[in-house]
């Protein structure tokens, strides 16, 4: 064999990174299936069965079509390599850039030589073209020049529909009553069920874990829940656990699905008059802005970025993170119980419920993100450093985000169903039944007010902190939250 390609378990393409090259008859494929990402952390079952079933069944459909490849298990991927290099001769290994700087920093140190990748629609030295150019980095200046060049939703060098973005319009709340189709199920088979078996673990019929399965999932959003998709990606319901959302994460972020797939499949289906503009744009925006935008910040701020904590927030992960039975607060109660059951919940619940009230309560960030990183099924280091650290918690003192996103519980009961039958109420921010969120909101500006004091995005609520009549019962009022949040009694 003239190579050794080492191929990651995010990096399940035929068509990209080494493997666009690969040729049966010269290469050998090596994966390695280490301890370290099996029992390294409380990783969610899920999220493991999913990312090693997925891989196993993309081996074997190499060696369907005539790899040799060494699949293996060891204590660490180094090991694994180590091993598969010994006993085919110390062939040279090449792989695609890796996805993190941990497995960078292994790779190069082991003597392995990277292919660019191309798993993202922006490559590295372009994105930092871009960065050097920025005062400050705002994710729509990048989206904007990402529609120029890529030439999408652009008609006679202007935007298509006469708006660059339509955020306005997708912010409905949730219907009353939900009545949509519903999602995929996918059938299991062996090499799903062996590893389920090592788990210990049951899995749901929620995730497929081969790439058919995930076209499968790309019709189905395109066919039956991408129109809907805009106005309503913003809003939360106990009706229906995916309100419309493509669910397409987990096969974007281990390579069974490419961006351009997605993007041509999306662009496809709005040129045929089938998809209203909001809901395409919106989702334009999540893949070629957000998901590029959030990749090329984690390369771009460096590997200590994650360690920040500029508002100094040192309280411990609170118990109903782990547990939603700690917590009688709705919505929380929900949102832990689905991440529970599938390793997922979509965007608004992770920024706006988990990651607004880690900010609100002062939670330790890397508490938080590890938290985060171990419970998501598309969760990845690229992933979720940016999105907590920069836009979930503030830690980074502004370097992504304008402004801190905290808010009360009118938010949560503008935009879910989750107030209905909860017993705390979300106009009250004093008393036994004020609701956590409201509550923390006000207390966490008041905490920070010299911090936010020169944001002229944080005047207007400032403004509104000082109008308080009732702010001294109010700080007595978050501290007895705080206290029973630690205690998992609110």
């Amino acid at each position: 064999m003239s190579r050794l390609i080492f191929l990651p378990f995010d990096q399940l393409h035929r068509d990209h990174g080494a493997l666009r090259t690969a040729d049966p008859k010269q290469d050998l494929i090596a994966m390695v299936e280490s301890d370290r990402m099996i029992a390294g952390r409380n990783w969610h079952p899920a999220r493991l069965h999913f990312l090693i079933s997925a891989a196993r069944h993309f081996a074997a459909a190499l060696q369907k079509e005539g790899f040799t490849v060494d699949y293996r298990k060891a204590p660490t991927i180094i090991a694994g390599l180590e091993s598969i290099q010994s006993d085919h001769g110390q062939p040279p290994v090449t792989c695609t850039e890796p996805s993190s700087f941990r497995q960078h920093q292994l790779l190069q140190s082991h003597g392995a030589s990277f292919v660019a990748n191309d798993f993202f629609l922006t490559p590295r030295p372009l994105f930092e073209e871009w960065a050097a150019t920025q005062k400050k980095y705002l994710m729509e200046s990048f989206y904007r020049a990402q529609r120029i060049r890529l030439d999408i939703l652009i008609t006679d060098g202007l935007p298509t529909g006469g708006s660059w973005n339509y955020d306005k319009e997708n912010r409905l709340p949730p219907p009353k009553k939900y009545d949509g189709p519903p999602y995929l199920e996918h059938t299991r088979d062996e090499i799903d069920d062996q590893v389920a078996e090592e788990l210990g673990y049951i899995p749901s019929t929620t995730w497929a874990t081969t790439r058919d399965g995930a076209l499968s999932q790309l019709h189905n959003f395109i066919d039956n829940h991408f129109g809907e998709f805009g106005p309503l990606e913003d809003a939360m319901t106990t009706d229906n656990w995916a309100l419309h959302h493509s669910l397409l994460s987990p096969y974007l972020n281990n390579g069974l699905l490419h961006p351009q797939e997605v993007v041509d499949a999306a662009i496809t289906a709005f040129n045929a008059g089938e998809i209203p503009i909001e809901s395409c744009e919106g989702f334009i925006r999540q893949l070629i802005g957000w998901r590029e935008y959030i990749n090329g910040m984690y390369w771009h701020l460096g590997e200590a970025y994650r360690d920040n904590n500029r508002l100094n927030a040192t309280r411990n992960l609170l118990p109903l993170f782990t547990d939603p039975n700690k917590t009688s607060m709705n919505c929380i109660k929900q949102t832990v119980t689905d991440i529970q059951s599938r390793a997922w919940v979509h965007h608004i619940p992770r920024l706006m419920l988990l990651s607004n009230l880690a900010l609100i309560t002062g939670t330790n960030p890397q508490q938080f993100l590890d938290w985060m990183r171990e419970m998501f099924i598309d969760a990845a280091d690229w992933v979720m450093v940016p999105n907590v650290i920069g836009m979930g918690v503030y830690a980074d003192g502004g370097q992504l985000m304008t402004k801190p996103y905290a808010a009360g519980g009118a938010y949560i009961s503008r935009m879910s169903n989750y107030c209905k039958g909860c017993d705390y109420n979300p106009k009250l921010r004093t008393g036994e039944t004020a609701c956590p969120f409201t509550t923390l909101y006000w207390d966490f500006l008041d905490r920070h007010r010299e911090q936010f004091a020169g944001n002229h995005r944080m005047r207007q609520q400032l403004f509104g902190l000082d109008r308080l009549a009732d702010l001294p019962e109010l700080r007595v009022r978050a501290q007895e939250v705080l206290s029973g949040l630690d205690q998992g009694g609110i």
